[in-house]
């Protein structure tokens, strides 16, 4: 999961150095094969891009809307979320090629073509992207790093939330999830802090249940199953949402 350096307030912080793995044990032979056929045909290669991306333009067809998904972990979330809604966009950025390859099986599994790829740390990314651009962000189980000293590496932080208030539309919605008490806080400090962020929880429930339009994923079962409570938090760009009714 991309780190991000923590200033200690809302000021814009030295440029993000990366300290994640992007690889693990190598992929089998079917992985690899999609990683060489198939992700040239879905990737964003920033390099080749305007200095300022639309997002709507990295599709074939204009969607509908466009999400955002950082640290994808193995796909799983990002493919049945781009099955559900096949008219809406989604951008999915994860530097751990691992995870780009079991992203690209579901890709081929579920014949998806609303799906584009980011194989890079999401934080150069992000500031070339237009205000209020993005329906959704989701950063689901990101690395906690548990470590005193190790906290500023957190995706997390009072820049980054900033960067994601400014890129979600109004009534667009930011989604968070984590196991890890600490990083649960941390958190809630950085997003509750922001005036156009609204947390949508009313009571502990709304926070300690995943919500029915979330799906499960291999790291909330591996929380689960380690004796760690996840949290699911929601929060919603305020303004009025485009094409919305007054009263």
């Amino acid at each position: 999961m991309p780190a991000a350096a923590e200033t200690g307030g809302p000021e814009a912080g030295p440029r993000p150095v990366f300290r994640g793995r992007r690889r693990g044990r190598r992929p089998r032979a079917g992985l690899r094969a999609l990683l060489r056929d198939r992700l040239s045909a879905l990737a964003i290669d920033p390099a080749a891009l305007p200095e300022r991306i639309d997002p709507r333009a990295l599709f074939d067809k204009p969607p509908r809307e466009v999400r955002l998904e950082i640290g994808f972990g193995a796909g799983e979330h990002l493919a049945w979320q781009a099955a559900r809604a096949p008219d809406v966009g989604f951008i999915g950025c994860e530097p751990y090629i691992n995870g780009v390859a079991s992203l690209l099986r579901h890709v081929e599994e579920r014949g998806l073509s609303n799906i584009r790829v980011l194989a890079d740390d999401a934080r150069p990314f992000l500031p070339r992207l237009p205000d209020a651009c993005l329906a959704r962000l989701d950063i689901l189980f990101p690395d906690p790093w548990p470590k005193r000293r190790h906290a500023a590496r957190r995706i997390v932080q009072w820049e980054t939330v900033a960067g994601f208030e400014r890129l979600l539309r109004p009534g667009g919605e930011l989604r968070l999830a984590t196991d890890d008490p600490a990083y649960l806080r941390w958190m809630l400090e950085r997003t509750t802090a922001r005036p156009g962020l609204e947390w949508l929880a009313e009571r502990p429930a709304d926070w300690r249940a995943r919500p029915p339009d979330w799906p499960p994923t291999r790291y909330e079962a591996k929380a689960v199953a380690a004796g760690r409570a996840p949290a699911f938090l929601r929060f919603r760009r305020a303004g009025v949402a485009p094409g919305a009714g007054s009263a």
